[in-house]
């Protein structure tokens, strides 16, 4: 996808909004996750919710999607304090546009899951950078230290 125009879309989001990129307007950070509440997702919501203010003063914003309810997103930012919204892509449109549905090892068994992705958007609405298969650790200093060479 990096290089490729971003597929416009509108999901359900957070605080009673509703998301759609094409009205984004600045450089964009998605995250995608895999659940709420779970550690690595909450490791990985909470250092973008750590460097939000540089994300902003580098004029970009931030959004986390996953498969989680409207409901699960309201608390799991409300528990965090995360300063940015959730968008709920239950129905899997986003996530499949992004090609982000994966076959995942839990536990022994072959599930169906999100595999941890995050995309940046620039202002023209390609996608400028693209990582797959992320390590939380560090992951969103990388993408900051990106943000920033837009």
């Amino acid at each position: 996808m990096q290089g490729e125009r971003c597929p416009d879309f509108t999901l359900p989001a957070t605080s009673g909004k509703t998301f759609t990129l094409a009205e984004a307007g600045k450089p964009l950070v998605i995250y995608f996750y895999p659940k709420d509440n779970t550690p690595g997702c909450t490791n990985e919501s909470m250092a973008f919710r750590d460097l939000y203010t540089e994300f902003t003063a580098a004029g970009a914003e931030v959004v986390g999607i996953s498969r989680d309810s409207l409901k699960s997103h309201e608390n799991f930012k409300a528990k965090l304090e995360l300063p940015f919204e959730l968008l709920a892509d239950q129905e899997e449109v986003v996530c499949n546009r992004f090609a982000v549905i994966k076959m995942k090892n839990m536990y022994g068994k072959q599930v169906r899951g999100i595999e941890r992705s995050t995309f940046v958007i620039d202002t023209q609405g390609n996608v400028a950078r693209e990582w797959r298969g992320v390590k939380v650790p560090g992951h969103a200093e990388e993408v900051l230290a990106f943000v920033k060479t837009l």
